[in-house]
């Protein structure tokens, strides 16, 4: 396969490149944990939102490029609602086609050829790809489990960064962000050329206190946009729709480059959302407490096993670390082959997640429990050392 130089420059996708493909495994059922997609349904008001909206004559046409505007105002109301934080639906919002279009188009729409983008270390692996086709230089920002996945400012070089990704709570660690440490943020950025993006793909996940917004701090909008997407906490992961909140000029970026690559959101998903928006809060508890029982059910168990793992603080995943003598890789493979548990290998999300697997619990309670009981079997591993 020959590709131009720019995606030849572009490491394929892992998910991309694994989702789909036939598994060989152990002789046990397999289990697939390597894939963070909710298993519940969409809350049953936002699909006859969506069956009512389909039959309706406006929403089988093109659209405004910026959306409608109750789904403009619905998003401003919500983050009222939920973070005190007041937004202009003119200027301050945008619509994304997937919260993943947005984060990879981000770096055309911020940075110039050749500027630093820092991505964390362990994070996301899509953020890699937007800023090579931005032309833009990726550096890593090393994240630590001795400070529970959270950067000192003092200790990264950011002299030449014209873009910071942040992500809590974190994919894949399960770290979350204080307001505290938010704040430090935008006082170091605020004044300088470099701007922020926190993806808040995993808003919804907070189990011992809620998320905060980055843009709850202090002159945050001066200098970072938020994403936030509908995936996760409502199980609308294939209706594809996100929005971007916060730094006019990032907003203004963003729907400018919009306006080339999409022809209008279809007006039935707006519809949709607008009631996800406005009357499903319920639904993002509800949301949240099906995962802090799953969270409380794994820990419980891992702690009893002293299996060493990450302490999950938020988002769907078990960040573990592997036993002594493995890789991420071998580590993978021997969980297939003798557990029959697919996961994903920590290496992806970056150089710091060697040494690590990613373990999805958005499964039902009957393949978690089994889940569980595979990966405590495997405690005489972890007393080898």
């Amino acid at each position: 396969m020959t590709y131009t130089t720019i995606l030849s420059e572009i490491p394929d996708s892992y998910f991309g490149k694994t989702v789909g493909q036939k598994i060989e495994h152990g002789p046990l059922p397999l289990i697939n944990l390597a894939v963070g997609i909710p298993d519940g349904d969409t809350p049953p008001e936002i699909i006859k939102a969506l069956q009512e909206a389909i039959v309706k004559p406006v929403n089988q046409k093109y659209l405004a490029f910026q959306g409608k505007d109750a789904f403009r105002q619905a998003i401003v109301d919500f983050y009222q609602r939920q973070f005190n934080v007041t937004l202009d639906p003119d200027k301050e919002v945008c619509l994304l086609y997937g919260t993943k279009n947005g984060l990879v188009a981000l770096p055309t729409c911020v940075i110039e050829p050749g500027d630093e983008v820092l991505l964390p270390d362990p994070g996301y692996t899509d953020y890699d790809a937007g800023v090579r086709l931005a032309r833009g230089i990726p550096k890593p920002l090393k994240l630590s489990p001795e400070r529970h996945y959270i950067p000192d400012w003092n200790e990264v070089d950011t002299k030449n960064t014209k873009l910071i990704y942040l992500t809590y709570p974190n994919n894949p660690t399960g770290s979350v962000a204080t307001p505290e440490f938010f704040q430090e943020t935008i006082d170091r950025f605020k004044n300088t050329p470099t701007k922020i993006v926190h993806d808040f793909a995993y808003q919804a996940f907070g189990f011992d206190q809620p998320n905060p917004s980055i843009l709850q701090a202090d002159g945050a909008k001066s200098c970072a946009i938020e994403i936030f997407s509908f995936s996760k906490g409502y199980n609308m992961s294939g209706y594809r729709v996100g929005f971007a909140v916060g730094n006019e000029e990032m907003i203004a970026n963003l729907r400018k480059y919009h306006t080339h690559t999409q022809a209008g959101m279809y007006g039935a998903l707006q519809d949709a959302c607008t009631v996800a928006l406005n009357e499903c809060d319920h639904e993002l508890k509800s949301q949240n407490d099906i995962f802090k029982k799953r969270r409380d059910k794994i820990e419980v168990a891992l702690n009893e096993a002293a299996i060493p793992h990450e302490p999950i603080k938020g988002g769907i995943f078990l960040w573990l670390k592997c036993p002594e003598g493995f890789s991420s890789d071998a580590f993978i493979q021997y969980l297939l082959q003798e557990q029959s548990i697919l996961a994903a290998p920590g290496h992806p999300f970056g150089e710091e997640g060697e040494g690590y697997v990613r373990l999805s619990f958005a499964i039902d309670e009957a393949q978690l429990d089994e889940a569980i009981a595979r990966i405590v079997s495997l405690k005489p591993l972890y007393r080898q050392a």
